[in-house]
């Protein structure tokens, strides 16, 4: 859809959005009058499409994850092996991170309210189970060994690897995204049991 065909409610919903997403990585804080006026709307629109400064601060948290969704989580990779998959998959997750100028914040641990925390603790979740999903094929196809249990290393290796990124963002200078990489594909390598 071009801007011109996309409802009006919908392009001030998502222009407060990116607003409230480059107010997040330029102060690390979000003033609902600060995003309003980045995004060049009236100081009662945000409070409008998402209620409340916490309901904003959710609707970003929410857009950062189905970005990241889109970019690697939910995708199928048409590798043969699931390793090779996978491997793909930590390829565009690290480099969805380390180019997303949002990630450093939601890694590092946005501050808000416990509807905040609530949404990203549920988003989380879902991720945990698509990947438990993901290694349970594995396992019943016998590319992985079955005696681990798939939703706990499906919240490691998640966990994991956003703590790698986490601390490779408070690095300076960062470490290269392939250093990235090869740590987390090497960490959860061990951990599914993969065989060399």
């Amino acid at each position: 859809m071009t801007s011109s065909t996309v409802p009006r409610g919908a392009a001030a919903r998502d222009r407060l959005l990116v607003a409230a997403g480059e107010e997040l990585v330029a102060t690390g804080e979000l003033e609902v009058a600060a995003v309003a006026r980045r995004a060049r709307v009236s100081a009662g629109l945000p409070y409008r499409y998402f209620g409340t400064r916490s309901g904003l601060l959710t609707a970003v948290v929410e857009r950062f994850y189905d970005k990241l969704g889109r970019a690697c989580a939910l995708r199928d990779y048409e590798a043969p092996t699931w390793a090779e998959r996978e491997q793909q998959r930590i390829r565009d997750w690290v480099t969805f991170l380390y180019t997303e100028p949002l990630a450093p914040v939601v890694l590092g641990g946005l501050t808000g309210d416990g509807e905040v925390a609530t949404a990203h603790t549920r988003l989380l979740h879902e991720l945990t189970g698509l990947g438990a999903h993901n290694i349970a094929r594995a396992q019943q196809g016998g590319e992985l060994p079955g005696d681990r249990d798939p939703q706990m290393l499906a919240a490691a290796t998640l966990g994991g690897l956003h703590a790698v990124a986490a601390v490779a963002f408070a690095r300076d200078p960062r470490p290269p995204a392939e250093v990235v990489i090869d740590q987390v594909w090497a960490f959860i390598a061990g951990a599914v049991g993969l065989r060399p």
